[in-house]
């Protein structure tokens, strides 16, 4: 049985994730269903990618295998006072360790594997840094749903055989999702079913049973839980993974690729900051809060690399002003990534990135600074005074004006303007810093094997050093003795800040699998009720005596005492689930009605059920949503649409704040009874 101290390792959500939040978008329905129409990849599929994850999972299950055998050698080592025994389990000890490290290099080599997520187009451009998805197993859902099936809602399990079918298939599929729009669909239908799951088999007195497996997507560490939660958030990662592989595929030599890759960058990051900011006690450190900080650093300094290649595309002129906008943008991508990189060193993060991770973004972030160096240089030395005019010459001013950090004393940036010599200075003094900051990222660059093998990155790297270099050496004098100053430092500056954009769980409607079991305002796992009760009722001259209000399920308000529904049993407060053996919970009040009413003078039998006083939330909301006149799934996208894109698809399971009543219910016995003062439906008495 799981005890408070385990709960507290186990991933929960924070708390301000509430109950109405959860609720995802939905699909008009009546109570019919039918499954999804988004599949995953086929599994079989040999395609790179695919024989890379295949790899993954293999190695992940070793990595498991091997951690399992040194967890148990561990054990015995304790145990034991034996010392031969010690001796032998000491050596198996470091063998397993040994094993383990050569998989996690392996393993490493993998998630360092960037070139098959880049486009195949041939333009030349500096490759982005995707994440592998998280590798789960297979669930089977299938007994501990029959039991909890037919132990709380004391229905025949059987009948549910296709919904829990369906439900498995869904998550299968969602193991292996395409890279495309159609992929993120699939990860978001199963994200926001889980929503239906949590309400319909998750208790907080009962758990389901069910482990859910997630293996870390860097590391191959195994994690196990039964917190739905945990599943959640593992599915809300894959999220963010597929959109930077999506993001990393984009064609960027057009400005219509850089902003499709902008926007799946910018969503990767709302995702892992959505993640970090609603889920904590992350059990893999893929999920702590230290490495989806880094993950969001790096998919905005992404971000931030795209803008600045846009930037190149749409300013093709060479004015003087333009190439000024270029260097700081690039000063910008500089800094950006340099933050990445001090993220990446610290001592949570340092021996857990893959080491080609920390090499590329430090040769980015050393590239792009020596692009900042490089435009400001190309604008001073092709800078010529303007025949525009003196608005143009205040535009030029303004803009070298904010270039600079700061400016050498004794001299300022309108003499150097004025002064071609001076220029001359200053631009060669920027062109042998962009020398020297890209030798660095070649000396950085050949340092990491993965990225040796990388030709597309070398190629930019060399060409830009050549530019550099040649450059530098047209404003080399032989006369020139004076040693070539140190450049100012660049303002960073961009056009477009990245935005962080949260996960649109709304963007996707769902249906409930298990609608079948009713109204979840009523038929939920937290709800308590008692057993099914047939109720025979036979119509006298002044009517069956009973009050019905509401639908979805239609709940008897008030019973006429001494009439012919309370000497038959029936109470004010039970809920019709079937009148004659034909189920209604999703009945309306109307079709309820005519049911009883074309019984005319023969029996009729109505099968009811009784909410217990339980949780005065579950209480409230059941109320509420029971006696909507709209169905109950437009009442729920009503529900979520009011709370915004960025509200959250998430249920805190682990609930830590105490819910008081508010005078909705008042208890009558066992049963409570409802107060209908607040409710817009009319009554109406058979």
């Amino acid at each position: 049985m799981e005890g408070p101290a385990t709960r507290e390792l186990e991933l929960t959500l924070s708390d301000g994730a509430s109950d109405d939040d959860d609720m995802p978008a939905t699909l008009p329905t009546d109570g019919g269903h039918s499954g999804s129409i988004r599949k995953g990849c086929d599994p079989f599929a040999q395609t790179q990618r695919s024989k890379l994850q295949h790899r993954r999972a293999r190695i992940n299950q070793q990595i498991n295998k091997e951690m399992r055998m040194r967890a148990g050698a561990e054990n015995l080592f304790r145990a034991t006072t034996n010392n031969k025994v010690k001796e032998t389990v000491a050596l198996e000890l470091s063998f397993v360790n040994s094993n383990l490290q050569l998989l996690k290099e392996e393993l490493e080599e993998l998630n360092s594997n960037m070139e098959i997520y880049q486009t195949d187009s041939d333009a030349i451009s500096v490759p982005m840094i995707p994440l592998g998805l998280k590798e789960t197993k297979e669930v089977d859902f299938t007994v501990p749903i029959q039991d909890f099936i037919c132990e709380h809602y004391g229905e025949d399990s059987s009948q549910y055989d296709k919904e829990i079918k369906e439900l498995i298939d869904l998550r299968q599929a969602m193991r292996t999702p395409s890279r495309n729009q159609a992929g993120l669909e699939l990860l978001m239908e199963y994200y926001n079913q889980l929503y239906y799951l949590d309400q319909r088999f998750f208790s907080a007195h009962k758990n389901l049973g069910v482990y859910f497996h997630w293996y870390d997507s860097l590391t191959g560490v195994p994690s196990s839980q039964r917190a739905l939660a945990f599943e959640k958030g593992s599915v809300l990662f894959n999220i963010g993974a597929l959109y930077t592989q999506i993001g990393a595929r984009q064609d960027r030599s057009a400005a219509d690729g850089i902003n499709k890759a902008i926007d799946a960058f910018q969503r990767a990051a709302g995702a892992f900051n959505y993640l970090k900011e609603n889920f904590s006690n992350a059990p893999s450190l893929d999920m702590s809060a230290p490495s989806l900080s880094m993950l969001v650093r790096l998919m905005v300094a992404q971000v931030q690399e795209c803008v600045f290649e846009r930037t190149t595309i749409t300013t093709q002129d060479t004015k003087f002003t333009s190439q000024l906008q270029l260097a700081q943008e690039a000063a910008q991508v500089s800094d950006v990534y340099s933050l990445v990189h001090q993220t990446m060193t610290q001592p949570v993060m340092k021996d857990y990135v893959p080491f080609s991770w920390a090499a590329m973004v430090q040769v980015k972030s050393e590239h792009f600074r020596a692009l900042s160096h490089y435009y400001a240089a190309a604008a001073l030395c092709d800078h010529t005074s303007s025949s525009d005019g003196e608005e143009c010459e205040k535009e030029v001013d303004k803009a070298f004006l904010k270039l600079y950090v700061n400016i050498s004393s004794g001299q300022t940036l309108s003499q150097i303007l004025e002064d071609p010599e001076k220029r001359r200075k200053l631009g060669k003094a920027h062109l042998r810093s962009a020398v020297m900051r890209h030798e660095e990222a070649m000396r950085v660059h050949s340092l990491c094997k993965v990225l040796r093998k990388m030709d597309i990155l070398q190629d930019v790297l060399c060409q830009m050093h050549k530019l550099s270099l040649e450059k530098y050496l047209e404003l080399d004098r032989e006369d020139d003795f004076d040693e070539t100053a140190e450049a100012p430092e660049i303002q960073a500056h961009t056009q477009q800040k990245p935005d962080i954009t949260p996960p649109s769980f709304f963007t996707v409607q769902v249906t409930d699998i298990f609608q079948r079991l009713g109204p979840l305002s009523v038929f939920c796992a937290r709800a308590r009720w008692g057993p099914t009760r047939v109720i025979c009722l036979q119509r006298r001259e002044g009517g069956m005596g009973l009050t019905l209000r509401g639908d979805s399920p239609v709940l008897v308000a008030g019973v006429v005492p001494g009439g012919c529904a309370e000497e038959a049993g029936l109470r004010e407060g039970d809920y019709i689930v079937a009148v004659d053996g034909q189920d209604c919970k999703w009945a309306k009040h109307g079709e309820v009605v005519h049911m009883l009413k074309s019984c005319n003078d023969r029996e009729v039998q109505i099968s009811v059920v009784t909410l217990h006083s339980h949780d005065i939330q579950v209480e409230r909301k059941a109320v509420m949503l029971s006696h909507c006149s709209d169905k109950e799934n437009a009442r729920q996208r009503l529900l979520g649409g009011a709370k915004g894109q960025s509200s959250a698809s998430l249920l805190n399971w682990n609930r830590k704040k105490k819910r008081e009543g508010s005078g909705v219910t008042k208890k009558l016995g066992s049963t409570f009874s409802l107060s209908f003062g607040n409710i817009r439906d009319a009554e109406a008495m058979y």
